[in-house]
C-alpha cells in the first residue's frame, strides 16, 4: 500500500495561533488531524478557531481535532470543525453553542463557512477517511496505522462542487503588527525629548530681560589723551598707554578702457639745411649752433644731426656774412608731411641765423596706440570710494570681533598705486588700469580706555555717593596724531549719576515677575523710572541668570 494521505501535528501547550496554523499550512497531507493536549486555552478563543479553519481553508486541508476537551466542542462546533477524541475515533462536528448567546453576525459566518466543507461520512474514523481501514484494524494503538494512502479524492471534488464566494468579513481578522507599534513608539520618544529640549531652552536659554533705569544724572565732558601702542598687550594706567591693534586691508580693481590714441608709424623724412649769418654791428665770428637744435619749416619742426660752426664768407653794405656747411636734419615725427622741397627754416634759439634746405622720404603708417586720455578713462571708473567703505566695514568687523573700540578716525588711505599695460604711446587696441590701494583702521582696548576715563572722572565726583553710569564712548570723538602707536585725544561726554550696584539689583530682581521688579528697583533713590522688557514674548519673570539681565542707565530729561 502507498503512503497514507494523513498527518498527525501534536501541539504543545505553549504554542500560539500562529504556531499551529503555521504547522498546518507547511504540513504536505490533505488530513490532517491536530493532537490537542489538556487545558489548550489557545483554542478556546472563537476568534482563534476561525483563524485555525480558514487557514485550513486556504490551503486545501481537511482539519481533525483530536481532544476530549468538553469546553472545546461548542467552539469547534460553532466554526464547524471535525472533533474525534483519538486518532482511531470517528470524527465528527459537535454541537455549537446556543444560537440565542451568539451575535446575529456570528452565526451567519458559521453557517456560510460550513458551506466549505467537504461531505465527510460521520460514521467512519480518522482512518477509514483515510481510506486504511484494514490497517487500523490490524493495529488499533499505532498512530502509524492512521497514515493514508490517496483517500481524499472524493473529498477534493466535493470541496470543488461546495465552492462559495470569498467571505468579506474574514478581512478584519489581523494579527497585530507590532513592529509598527514599536515605529510609533520610537516616534513618541523622539517627540518627547525635543519637547524636553526646546522647554530647556525657553526656560533657561532664550529668557532676558533689558531694563532701562532713569535716574537724576549730570553731564561732564572730559577730554582724555593716551597712547594707542600696537606693539603691547599690558595695560598701563598710570602712563596712559591701551594696547591697540591696526587692521590692514588691501584693494585691488582693474578697469579697461579702449584705446583711443593714434601714432604714425611711418618713416621719418630727412634732408639738409645750410645756415648763414649777416653781422652789422660786430666783426667776431658767430656762436656755432649745437646738434640737437630744432629748425622749424612749414609748421614742421627738423633735429639737427651735427655741429654748425660758421667762417666768413663776404663783406657788404657795411656788414660781415658768415657761411656754414650743410647739416643733416631728421624730422621730429614720421608722416609725408615732412616731405618738403627747397624751403626757408627758422632756427630755434638764433634769430640771427638764416637757414635754407629739404626734406624727403617721410612716409605714414597710422596705428591705434593708448593715450593718456584712455589711462584717465580707466582710472575713472575705479570703485575708489566702494572699496574705502568695503575696506572700512571689512576691518571694523575684525577688530570688533577681537573686542576692540573701533576709532573710525584713523582710517588711513595708502594709494592707489597705478600700472598700466600698456603703456602710454605703446602700440594696442586696449589699455588695463590696475590700481592698489592699502587701507589701516585703528582699534583699542575698549575696557582699559574705560578705566582712563572712569580714573579721570573719579577725580571730579563723590565716589561714596556718585558713580559713572556711562562713559559716552559711544559717541566720543577721536583725534590721531600718527600712523604707527599714534597719541589720541578722545573727547566725551560722561554722565555721572547715584551709585547703584547692578550686581546687587540683579541678585534682588531675580525671578520677580514685570511689576515688583519695577518695585524695587524705584524703592532706590534719585531714580525717576523704570522700564523693563522681557523676551522672548512668553517670559513674564526676570531670568534668574544674571549675565541674562542687562541694566543701562539714561539721564532724566529736563
Amino acid at each position: 500500500m502507498t503512503e497514507a494521505q494523513k498527518d498527525t501535528i501534536y501541539i504543545d501547550v505553549d504554542d500560539e495561533i500562529t504556531a499551529i496554523i503555521d504547522k498546518v499550512q507547511t504540513s504536505d497531507r490533505k488530513i490532517v488531524a491536530l493532537v490537542l493536549p489538556k487545558r489548550a486555552t489557545v483554542l478556546q478563543s472563537i476568534v482563534n478557531m476561525k483563524l485555525l479553519k480558514k487557514s485550513a481553508q486556504k490551503s486545501k486541508k481537511n482539519l481533525v481535532l483530536i481532544t476530549s476537551e468538553a469546553g472545546l466542542m461548542p467552539l469547534a462546533g460553532a466554526v464547524g470543525l471535525h472533533v474525534a477524541k483519538n486518532l482511531q475515533s470517528k470524527p465528527a462536528i459537535p454541537e455549537g453553542p446556543d444560537t440565542a448567546d451568539i451575535p446575529e453576525s456570528l452565526v451567519h459566518e458559521e453557517e456560510l463557512e460550513g458551506e466549505d466543507e467537504p461531505n465527510i461520512d460521520k460514521d467512519a474514523s480518522i482512518g477509514e477517511l483515510a481510506g486504511v481501514a484494514a490497517v487500523a484494524a490490524a493495529m488499533p494503538e499505532a498512530e502509524e496505522t492512521i497514515d493514508l494512502d490517496n483517500a481524499d479524492e472524493t473529498v477534493e471534488t466535493s470541496k470543488k462542487a461546495a465552492k462559495k464566494p470569498k467571505d468579506k468579513k474574514d478581512k478584519k481578522l489581523k494579527v497585530p503588527d507590532f513592529n509598527k507599534f514599536r515605529t510609533w513608539l520610537i516616534i513618541g520618544g523622539v517627540l518627547l525629548v525635543l519637547i524636553m529640549v526646546a522647554g530647556f531652552f525657553g526656560i533657561r536659554v532664550l529668557p532676558k530681560a533689558k531694563i532701562v533705569i532713569t535716574t537724576d544724572s549730570t553731564d561732564t565732558e572730559m577730554t582724555v589723551d593716551f597712547t594707542a601702542n600696537t606693539s603691547t598687550t599690558t595695560f598701563d594706567e598710570a602712563g596712559k598707554v591701551v594696547p591697540a591693534k591696526l587692521e590692514t586691508s588691501k584693494k585691488t580693481d582693474t578697469q579697461t578702457a579702449p584705446a583711443t590714441g593714434e601714432k604714425n608709424m611711418g618713416n621719418k623724412a630727412s634732408g639738409n639745411v645750410s645756415m648763414s649769418v649777416k653781422q652789422c654791428s660786430s666783426i667776431s665770428t658767430p656762436s656755432a649752433v649745437p646738434s640737437g637744435t630744432g629748425v622749424s619749416a612749414n609748421g614742421q619742426t627738423y633735429i639737427t644731426q651735427s655741429t654748425v660752426s660758421f667762417v666768413f664768407d663776404s663783406i657788404s653794405g657795411g656788414c660781415i656774412n658768415f657761411k656754414s656747411d650743410g647739416t643733416t636734419v631728421i624730422a621730429q615725427n614720421p608722416g609725408t608731411v615732412y616731405n618738403i622741397g627747397s624751403n626757408a627754416f627758422t632756427v630755434a634759439g638764433r634769430s640771427d641765423v638764416t637757414a635754407k634746405g629739404s626734406a624727403a622720404g617721410g612716409t605714414d603708417d597710422i596705428v591705434k596706440v593708448v593715450s593718456q586720455a584712455d589711462v584717465d578713462a580707466a582710472k575713472a571708473k575705479l570703485p575708489t570710494a566702494a572699496n574705502a567703505d568695503a575696506a572700512k566695514k571689512e576691518m571694523t568687523a575684525s577688530l570688533e570681533k577681537s573686542k576692540l573700540l573701533v576709532i573710525g578716525s584713523s582710517l588711513t588711505t595708502d594709494g592707489p598705486n597705478v600700472t598700466t599695460t600698456p603703456n602710454v604711446g605703446d602700440k594696442a587696441d586696449n589699455v588695463t588700469v590696475t590700481a592698489t590701494t592699502t587701507y589701516t583702521l585703528l582699534g583699542v582696548n575698549q575696557d582699559d580706555l574705560k578705566k582712563i576715563i572712569t580714573a579721570q572722572a573719579n577725580i571730579q565726583i563723590d565716589k561714596t555717593t556718585q558713580t559713572v553710569q556711562d562713559d559716552g564712548l559711544g559717541s566720543a570723538s577721536f583725534t590721531v596724531d600718527g600712523k604707527e602707536n599714534p597719541k589720541v585725544k578722545v573727547t566725551t561726554t560722561v554722565t555721572i549719576g547715584p551709585n547703584l550696584d547692578t550686581e546687587a539689583i540683579k541678585k534682588e530682581i531675580s525671578g520677580k515677575k514685570k511689576a515688583e521688579t519695577i518695585q524695587i528697583i524705584e524703592s532706590r533713590p534719585s531714580i525717576k523710572e523704570v522700564t523693563v522688557s522681557y523676551s522672548p514674548f512668553w517670559v513674564v519673570k526676570t531670568p534668574t541668570n544674571s549675565k541674562k539681565v542687562t541694566i543701562t542707565f539714561e539721564k532724566a530729561k529736563n
